[in-house]
């Protein structure tokens, strides 16, 4: 794969469609609307601090979060862009509480897409790293040519055919898995292409860092808490025995993940016990914590809830929550060790 570095990814997909002589194309035309409408969204957020674009709309949206005008922009892209291929039968946001619908005179095709449109969005107005995933299942009756339907949307991430994520930083870059190991195009502005700049990513099996806020510790189970002390350097007897790993948390779960898969680490966010809501944990099964781990398994690493890895959750809630440890494998089966009170 190093020889083919500076492909496009229009290219790179093309190529990889050659080898499955019965596809159709819909599948590699789903994935180019994917990079138009990451690159609309790329260049309105690097015009952010220019435009009338940052803050907040003053809504509330279905998570009870604030609503950023970038939220909004770019969840209006990527319906926009996608509502009217003929690829997807069914869509669904982690911004809109309800499915979202192609619309009437349009074909309906044998794809869903589910899709987080902008993580991270609270770092906006701070000019932090944020990102958009994504994720894309199969239709549960491919012969149908209909609506699709919430239980086309409610598929365990094993289900899934490929995920990705686009991050907005220093440069563009997306990444992207179809189950054939996982690859990374860098957004060239000069020539308004993405070019294969990480071929055939694999997550070290364990790293230096850990990534969490640890602002909530006091929320925490137990278990988490020795899990946390361990990683800084602490075998529970008072005594700092190991060299502590670094902490480094952004706060934009793109940003981290990112960072994570590159370089290896653990990053979590456990349930806790604020309140109701916190205790089935945060982050969301079907836009965030799937897609991630689709591509976590892709590259040789693992993600987990704390008790089951994460593909393997039946869904039951479009928003469903969840806790998630994700990362280098060998840093996931650590967290399950002290999860489920061992040492190891």
């Amino acid at each position: 794969m190093a020889d083919l570095k500076g492909m496009t990814l229009s290219r790179f997909i093309v190529e990889c469609q050659q080898r499955y002589p019965e596809a159709s194309g819909q599948f590699t035309s789903l994935l180019f609307d994917i990079t138009i409408a990451a690159k609309l969204i790329s260049r309105e957020v690097n015009k952010a601090g220019l435009l009338d674009v940052l803050g907040g709309t003053g809504r509330v949206n279905v998570q009870g979060e604030q609503v950023q005008k970038l939220d909004d922009y770019a969840n209006d892209v990527m319906v926009q862009v996608l509502d009217h291929t003929g690829h997807l039968c069914v869509m669904a946001s982690e911004e809109m509480a309800d499915p979202i619908p192609i619309p009437k005179g349009f074909k309906r095709g044998p794809y869903v897409l589910v899709f987080d449109p902008l993580d991270g969005s609270s770092n906006i107005d701070a000019n932090v790293n944020i990102g958009t995933i994504f994720g894309i299942y199969r239709r549960r009756d491919p012969a149908a040519t209909d609506d699709g339907t919430l239980s086309d949307l409610l598929q365990p991430g094993r289900s899934m055919i490929c995920a990705g994520y686009i991050v907005y930083g220093p440069s563009t870059m997306l990444v992207y898995s179809f189950g054939q190991g996982v690859h990374g195009f860098t957004l060239d502005p000069t020539v308004g292409e993405f070019l294969l700049s990480h071929p055939d990513i694999q997550t070290p099996p364990h790293g230096k860092i850990y990534s969490c806020n640890e602002g909530n510790a006091k929320y925490w189970a137990p278990e988490v808490q020795a899990l946390v002390q361990f990683l800084k350097g602490d075998r529970g007897d008072g005594k700092r025995e190991r060299k502590p790993r670094s902490m480094r948390y952004i706060g934009s779960l793109v940003a981290d993940f990112h960072r994570n898969l590159v370089y290896g680490g653990l990053f979590l966010y456990p349930a806790d016990v604020k309140d109701a809501k916190a205790s089935r944990g945060k982050l969301r099964l079907l836009y965030e914590a799937n897609p991630l781990a689709f591509i976590a398994e892709q590259a040789g690493g693992a993600a987990t809830d704390g008790e089951r890895p994460i593909l393997d959750i039946e869904p039951l809630d479009l928003h469903q929550r969840t806790p998630l440890y994700i990362g280098s494998r060998d840093d996931v089966a650590l967290a399950m060790h002290y999860l489920k009170g061992e040492k190891p």
